[in-house]
């Protein structure tokens, strides 16, 4: 009787978990599929549920100018950020890791302060940094601005896979004759791979997405996010829903790159793993 009880708690309780999980994914990603939705409205934002689904809304889209060279603009911006993280912030982590100095700890908080701080006090603090060095605002201060405020994202990406990596390969290369900057580029920088790639991505993804540093260094050229927001002040329109899908689409994509990438590398990990074990085991 005890355990007829006990089952029937662990099937309710499942239940209400099953429930629970439906309503916060309802909750997260209904209003992406509303907006996905009403992108193909044919009456624009307006009436429940749509209807005269219609592709109209995206040919006024790729047809309009401003929308795309923010586009480009919020490219150009995000490839530069990556890049400029990247060279920055492989060394920080390397730095972190493997190097002991003075100062380490301190050095290793102010790397992840602007993760903290909010990105209004980044962008007023570059803006005025600008103003004393004489540089007007442009594409190339955003740019600045998101490298700058990125670099925290590689760091503790790349000393997170740092932490994981494996030495050994490292001092066998040491141990044959080549030299530190042979090991790292031949040695640390392919298992390094995974970690890179994935600070890339979201250095690419947070720069895209970024307003509030962008504000306050954007010049006469808007990226993406500052075109749209200007744009929703007029109101909403299918336009900006059309923008918005291809977005969302385009992040999935990306998503699913990462992941596939993640375990093809897991994979040949352990193909790795079991080749040394086997290895051994026939030297012993």
């Amino acid at each position: 009787m005890e355990f007829l009880v006990s089952d029937a708690k662990l099937v309710s309780g499942s239940r209400w978990l099953f429930f629970h999980a439906v309503a916060v994914f309802a909750f997260l990603y209904l209003p992406i599929a509303i907006l996905i939705l009403y992108s193909f409205n044919g009456e624009g934002v307006g009436g429940f549920p749509p209807h005269h689904l219609t592709l109209d809304w995206y040919r006024t889209l790729f047809a309009d100018e401003a929308i795309w060279d923010s586009v480009l603009n919020s490219l150009q911006v995000a490839f530069a950020a990556v890049v400029i993280s990247l060279t920055l912030g492989v060394p920080a982590a390397l730095a972190l890791e493997r190097a002991q100095f003075p100062g380490k700890a301190l050095f290793r908080r102010l790397v992840l302060l602007p993760l903290i701080l909010p990105g209004i006090i980044t962008g007023l603090s570059l803006l005025m940094l600008f103003n004393v060095a004489g540089t007007k605002p442009s594409l190339m201060t955003i740019m600045l601005g998101h490298g700058t405020a990125l670099i925290a994202v590689a760091t503790t990406e790349v000393f997170a896979g740092l932490q994981k990596l494996d030495r050994a390969q490292e001092e066998a290369s040491l141990d044959l004759g080549a030299n530190y900057w042979q090991t790292f580029w031949r040695i640390t920088v392919p298992n390094l791979k995974l970690p890179i790639i994935g600070a890339a991505l979201l250095i690419f993804t947070l720069s895209m997405d970024e307003i509030a540093v962008s504000f306050f260094l954007i010049g006469r050229d808007n990226t993406l996010p500052l075109e749209i927001w200007g744009r929703l002040r007029r109101g909403i329109t299918p336009e900006i829903n059309a923008v918005s899908t291809i977005i969302f689409v385009f992040s999935l994509v990306a998503i699913v790159f990462w992941y596939r990438l993640r375990v093809r590398g897991e994979a040949g990990s352990d193909l790795g793993a079991e080749i040394v074990d086997a290895a051994e085991g026939d030297a012993a």
